[in-house]
């Protein structure tokens, strides 16, 4: 299954619904993680907040194909996307592991994925820089085997969604 995660609605027709999953973040009720840890240690692989990111952190650890769309704010997710992200460490599991000699959580059956994130709203090429690191740290935890972050203005942001999505129909 693909996935394209967004944090504002988007214009886009897949061509088969049931493998490729769009999801307008900005239209759910994603509360903030609460930092209780009782998806680790009360029900272990959910989240105790009963809203909609219970729906879509599953779909994130299904996916081998993830599109993530995030306005960039001070270098990093904007706020829609960022609550997300956060909300999706059921995914992982309290025990750390070391990749490359660093230490990463143990991921609960996510599998791994190839990844596009396409950063829109960015106020100059020093913000893209900081943003681009960030992905690049945060890649392992999310299970990437391999990534892109592409940039794009307002005006382009669906064409380029739209050019991403299209790549999976070719493969």
């Amino acid at each position: 299954m693909k996935l394209i995660l967004s944090d504002r609605p988007l214009d886009l027709t897949v061509k088969d619904p049931d493998q490729i999953k769009v999801i307008d973040l900005s239209g759910l009720n994603i509360h903030n993680c609460v930092g209780c840890f009782g998806c680790w240690t009360k029900t272990p692989g959910r989240c105790v907040i009963r809203d909609d990111a219970v729906t879509v952190y599953p779909l994130i650890a299904q996916s081998d194909g993830v599109i993530y769309v995030s306005r960039i704010k001070y270098g990093g997710y904007d706020t829609v996307m960022k609550t997300m992200l956060e909300r999706a460490i059921p995914v992982q599991q309290a025990f750390i592991r070391l990749v490359d000699g660093e230490t990463h959580h143990v991921q609960r059956a996510v599998a791994l994925k190839q990844a596009v994130i396409i950063g829109y709203g960015a106020g100059g090429p020093e913000e893209q820089e900081l943003f681009r690191r960030l992905v690049e740290r945060n890649a392992r935890n999310m299970n990437f085997t391999d990534f892109q972050v592409l940039f794009s203005s307002e005006e382009e942001l669906e064409a380029a969604v739209r050019r991403e999505a299209a790549k999976w129909d070719a493969s």
